[in-house]
């Protein structure tokens, strides 16, 4: 563990002007960034007395090896930049923003050429516009189905629009007058953005000018005793005002503003906000966020507007998470530097921004409710926490002890083989952070040479360490230092403990390659599933965890998250190999109409549920040549389902994947080629064979 003192910068060389400043750990990765009105004054403090310090803080500065810091000419400009390195480096001792639920929104697509309106969850993507959140989708579903009546934009999803244009034929909505069926051409592109972009300004607040519009059309249908057309006017009316009715209104000035609240501890913060435009609270967003040391509410203030807030979008002034800036921003208390913040939320919005307490009147009370909100919620986490954190950090030290290892393995990798009989060889690689999954580490790879677990399992564990050797060499490179600076390299960090699912050969095999690498720092041990025992390099016999341990339990999570997801790659490599295999029969298809069917349909299973006219559409293919690819693609009555599983183009190699929920047991089918495999396939060393279970 790493000494402050050893890396305490030289007395009177950290300058006193305003700055950001960044704290490394051995291997280089930022684990904490943060600003300074004076730099000197700031870094000072985190090499007093180790002892004092706030124990996170301690934490910190005992994890990290160097600190290094940049000037800069303001205040303003040390907010901007600590922004855009957090949002950089993802340090993991900084302050986090994490949504306390999933809560729906209801997103619009701006960035498709046919904008579609549609409910969404989870990170926001760029190009979307949202409003919300909601508490419930169906509260979106059923104000969808109101305002289409009065903007019939496209609700329906990719498919459902390209097979409406195929068969020349809308859905249903568009029959009876919910879309305007831009899928069959009865609009272009640019008038359903128009009426697009009219249901965006209705959501977001401007909804006097449009009621007066409709109000002036059918006063004019009636006047030319057009009586449906005001009849359908006076209804469009009537649904807009219903969905105005279902915002209640807060504040009779037609205010815009965000009103934020906290609940604290001395380890965690729970904020809350409303999002009030036009006087309505369009929507309640909450966090609950890891505090790195003792902050007062001021600073938490100072930590919201900077992560929420800094990444706006210049040209649209809205943030990542869909909210532009409002006009006010009312808080709890004002943090130290108001007039900066308030002088970069100007900035960012184009016009003046004012941060301000609420002392009395609506504001004061609206302040007390989301208050309220903050405090329900984070009573609701806290309950959840007091099992999970505890529950994760016993684990961390029963690993630590029971294996010996000189910390405790706050990076846990884990990887998995899997197989049928040796074709279609795949492996996965999981990541687990102080006890957590961290998915957007997770890795896939497809083995090319190992034909046995122990064989694979050597490959695998030899590329993940080169590909880490590598990349730290290029981080120690001189020439390397402007790629430092970018979005950090996974591969670079390595894991404090390797776990690989199988008993001593797989063991064996993995301690063989980190040892050809001259990987020394690195602890390895293997779960073999009939016992759940834990195996160690060099070691006769293994482990025995008790069966109500924190830290087997925390083992198997490991494992089982590294099975299935190798179990989710394989499905998907054999149900592509198949498919090709029996293309191959086709006589008459060449290579790129192969190309176009798979990309058209993904999967032998969506294949052979297709008709006839459905493949004629695919381009290049006649009636004569889908009427072959069907009766080669025919299921013969004895063999069971086929599975339905995305398309995967090449081997991948290393590659990043999506990391989501799937199932862990696949049903045996057919080899890539060959009579069809009924047995029970091969399970690997350890492991207890099931029937119709992939081997891993």
């Amino acid at each position: 563990m790493p000494d402050p003192s050893s890396y305490r910068p030289a007395v009177g060389s950290i300058p006193e002007s305003p700055g950001v400043y960044k704290f490394r750990d051995p291997n280089g990765r930022v684990v904490y960034v943060g600003k300074a009105k004076s730099l000197r004054q700031r870094l000072n403090s985190y090499f007093a007395d180790v002892a004092g310090l706030h124990p996170r803080t301690r934490q910190m500065v005992t994890t990290a090896a160097s600190v290094e810091w940049t000037v800069v000419g303001t205040e303003v400009e040390a907010l901007q930049l600590e922004y855009n390195w957090i949002k950089e480096f993802d340090p993991r001792f900084n302050v986090r923003y994490r949504d306390d639920k999933s809560y729906p929104s209801l997103a619009v697509t701006l960035n498709e050429e046919y904008p579609r309106l549609q409910v969404m969850r989870g990170p926001k993507k760029k190009g979307v516009r949202y409003f919300g959140p909601y508490a419930h989708a169906w509260a979106i579903r059923e104000t969808l189905d109101t305002l289409t009546r009065v903007f019939p934009a496209r609700t329906c999803s990719n498919g459902v629009f390209k097979r409406a244009g195929q068969i020349g034929r809308p859905c249903l909505l568009g029959y009876i007058g919910k879309c305007a069926a831009p899928c069959v051409g009865r609009v272009g592109a640019e008038e359903h953005r128009a009426i697009v972009d009219d249901f965006c300004d209705f959501m977001a607040g401007r909804t006097d000018a449009m009621v007066r519009r409709l109000e002036r059309e059918m006063a004019e249908a009636a006047e030319a005793m057009e009586y449906e057309k005001a009849a359908r006017l006076r209804d469009d009316l009537g649904a807009l005002k219903r969905a105005m009715e279902k915002q209640a209104v807060v504040l009779g000035d037609g205010t815009d503003a965000d009103v934020v609240a906290f609940a604290q501890d001395e380890l965690e913060a729970a904020v809350q906000v409303f999002h009030v435009r036009g006087g309505r609270v369009r929507g309640q967003r909450g966090w609950i966020i890891d505090k790195v040391e003792e902050v007062s509410t001021g600073e938490l203030v100072e930590q919201f507007l900077l992560q929420v807030y800094g990444g706006v979008d210049e040209a649209t002034g809205v943030t990542e998470g869909g909210e532009a800036v409002p006009k006010e921003v009312l808080v709890p208390e004002l943090p130290d530097d108001a007039d900066v913040y308030e002088e970069l939320l100007s900035e960012l919005r184009g016009s003046r921004v004012s941060l301000r307490v609420p002392q009395r009147g609506d504001k004061r009370s609206l302040l007390e409710t989301v208050e309220r909100n903050a405090k329900e919620a984070f009573a609701r986490h806290r309950v959840k926490r007091s099992s999970d954190l505890t529950a994760r950090s016993l684990a961390l030290a029963e690993l630590q002890e029971a294996l010996e290892l000189p910390e405790a393995p706050l990076r846990i990798e884990c990887i998995d083989v899997s197989h049928v009989q040796q074709t279609n060889v795949v492996a996965s690689m999981v990541v687990f952070e102080d006890g957590l999954a961290k998915k957007s580490d997770y890795r896939r790879f497809s083995v090319q040479h190992g034909t046995d677990d122990t064989a694979a399992m050597a490959e695998v564990v030899r590329r993940r360490f080169a590909r880490h050797l590598k990349e730290e060499a290029d981080r120690l490179d001189e020439q390397g230092i402007a790629a430092e600076e970018g979005r950090p390299r996974r591969f670079a960090y390595p894991p404090n403990l390797l776990v690989v699912d199988g008993g001593a050969p797989q063991v064996a095999a993995a301690a063989r390659s980190l040892d050809e690498l001259g990987v020394v720092d690195v602890a390895v041990c293997g779960l073999a599933k009939r016992m759940e025992e834990v195996w160690l390099p060099g070691e006769t016999d293994p482990v025995i965890l008790p069966r109500t341990s924190e830290a087997l339990y925390l083992l198997q999570r490991v494992r089982d998250e590294a099975h299935r997801f190798a179990i989710t790659y394989h499905r998907q490599k054999r149900s592509v190999s198949m498919l090709v295999s029996l293309l191959d029969d086709v006589p008459g298809l060449g290579e790129t109409r192969r190309k176009a069917l798979m990309k058209q349909f993904g999967s032998l299973k969506r294949l052979r549920a297709a008709t006839v006219d459905e493949l004629v559409a695919v381009p290049g293919i006649g009636r004569r040549t889908a009427e072959a690819v069907l009766a080669a693609v025919a299921e013969p009555a004895e063999d069971g389902p086929a599975e339905d599983g995305p398309a995967v183009a090449g081997p991948a190699e290393d590659r990043p994947a999506e990391a989501g929920p799937g199932p862990e047991v696949a049903e045996s089918t057919l080899a890539p080629s060959g009579p069809a495999e009924r047995g029970t396939p091969r399970a690997g060393a350890g492991a207890t064979a099931e029937v119709g279970r992939v081997a891993s």
